[in-house]
C-alpha cells in the first residue's frame, strides 16, 4: 500500500520508475503472484516452497534461471501489493483458454502440497481462484488428486504462451 502511494507520487512529480520487465497485464506474472500467495498464506515460506515456485517458473514459462528469479521477484512485489486475487485472475482468464486455465488450478494445487501439507487457507484460495477462472469443481477435484498424487501436469503444453502470443 505504501509503495503504491509512494508511486503515485512519483509519477505526479514526474519521477516515475523505470519500467519493469514484467508488467501488471502479464500473465505469467499473474500466475507466479498467485503462486507466491499460495505459498505464503498459511504464515510460512520455507524454502522447499521457494525451490518449487522456481521450478514451476522455469518449468511452465521457459525461464532461465536470471530471468525466473525477476518474475519471481515482481510477483512478489504484486502480490504483496494486490488488495485481491481478482487482479490476477482477470489478467489468466483474458490470456489464456479453457486447458490454461486448468493448468494454473494444477500448479496452485502443486504449490500448495509443496510443503508437504496443505493448510486450509490454501484450500480455500484455489477454490477461489478456480471459481474465478470458471474452473469446475470436477476438474478442481481432479487436479487436487493428481497434485497429491505427484501427477503434475506435463511441463510446457498450450498454455506456456498466451493465447494471442502468436507463437
Amino acid at each position: 500500500m505504501l509503495s503504491a502511494l509512494r508511486n503515485f507520487i512519483n509519477e505526479l512529480a514526474g519521477e516515475a520508475d523505470a519500467p519493469k520487465p514484467f508488467e501488471a497485464a502479464d500473465y505469467q506474472l499473474a500466475a507466479a503472484a498467485l503462486l507466491v500467495h499460495i505459498a505464503s498464506i498459511d504464515g510460512e515460506f520455507d524454502d522447499r516452497e521457494k525451490a518449487r515456485i522456481r521450478q514451476l517458473v522455469e518449468a511452465r514459462f521457459g525461464l532461465a534461471g536470471e530471468e525466473a528469479a525477476e518474475l519471481i521477484d515482481s510477483a512478489r512485489e504484486s502480490e504483496r501489493d494486490a488488495v485481491d486475487l481478482y487482479r490476477f485472475t482477470s489478467v489468466l482468464k483474458r490470456r489464456l483458454d479453457e486447458d490454461g486455465r486448468r493448468q494454473i488450478v494444477g500448479m496452485l494445487w502443486d504449490m500448495a502440497h509443496a510443503d508437504g501439507a496443505v493448510h486450509e487457507f490454501e484450500e480455500n484460495v484455489v477454490w477461489r481462484v478456480a471459481e474465478l477462472l470458471g474452473v469446475s469443481t470436477r476438474d478442481r477435484v481432479e487436479l487436487r488428486r493428481e497434485a497429491r498424487d505427484g501427477a503434475a501436469p506435463a511441463p510446457g503444453g498450450p498454455w506456456s504462451r498466451g493465447k494471442d502470443d502468436g507463437r
